[in-house]
């Protein structure tokens, strides 16, 4: 009886290659330009470490030496936002992006709705923006001696608690058709941010000055166009329609208030 030869797992794991096509861009002026990496698999791999691979060997599938890619990465476990690209025609996070749940070969590319500054590193000032024009903060300063202030109901808390896990990751801007370049809509992430500091206890003190900046123009909860592509796209699972569909309410309310007090 013939005997049998079993390739032993390691071989056949060493043996395998992951293919990846990533959109490059030399810097901010510069066209961007594709280039191939063929890698070799290891058990357990996601994009942020076949990254690392090619920083650590930058040599392409034509065997030429290149120069590292450039990337934004921090936590490694999907709670810092940096690390966010466009993988396989997707925006999501690099870190939870495994290698072995993904189509090859796997195409990455810088999220477009950001100016991009090298390769897939890019810049998010767009959303910081958005989010200090509607104030999306707790003011505080001069309150330091009025003692401690009031208590959050326990069933508001808990979901003003899915609001706060945003990371401003951008993945629900790049997947909103209504943020682009010829639009100043300021986004979800923004619009729910405004929910969330608008139900703080003392957030809601500047509550008005939120909404207000909100009704003003086209880049405001105009700018919405209820695709409800960033629910979706969120890798945090938060309520973002249901928070710009409250905001509706709460602006327009303010609207008959504003009118009414003329």
């Amino acid at each position: 009886m013939a005997e049998t030869t079993t390739v032993p797992q390691t071989t056949q794991t060493a043996a395998r290659r992951v293919k990846f096509v990533i959109t490059r861009q030399d810097n901010m002026e510069s066209k961007p330009y594709i280039e191939e990496f063929d890698l070799p698999y290891r058990p357990g791999m996601n994009v942020i470490s076949a990254l690392m691979e090619i920083q650590r060997n930058p040599v392409n599938a034509e065997g030429g030496t290149t120069a590292p890619v450039c990337w934004e990465s921090n936590c490694l476990e999907e709670v810092c936002g940096a690390c966010s690209m466009v993988i396989n025609g997707k925006p999501r996070q690099a870190c939870s992006a495994l290698v072995d749940q993904l189509e090859q070969p796997i195409r990455v590319a810088p999220m477009s709705t950001f100016p991009v500054v090298r390769d897939l590193v890019i810049d998010r000032s767009r959303m910081f923006n958005a989010l200090k024009k509607v104030k999306a903060w707790i003011p505080i300063d001069g309150t330091y001696d009025l003692g401690p202030g009031p208590r959050m109901p326990e069933k508001k808390r808990q979901w003003a608690y899915e609001l706060s896990k945003c990371m401003t990751c951008g993945v629900c801007l790049e997947a909103c058709p209504n943020v682009n370049d010829k639009t100043d809509f300021i986004g979800p992430a923004a619009l729910s941010q405004v929910r969330l500091f608008n139900a703080h206890p003392t957030g809601e003190m500047n509550a008005d000055d939120r909404l207000d900046t909100l009704m003003e123009g086209t880049d405001g909860i105009e700018g919405c166009g209820n695709s409800q592509n960033c629910v979706r796209a969120c890798p945090k699972g938060i309520p973002l329609t249901t928070s710009i569909a409250e905001l509706n309410k709460q602006t327009t309310k303010r609207m008959f208030k504003r009118w009414f007090a003329q």
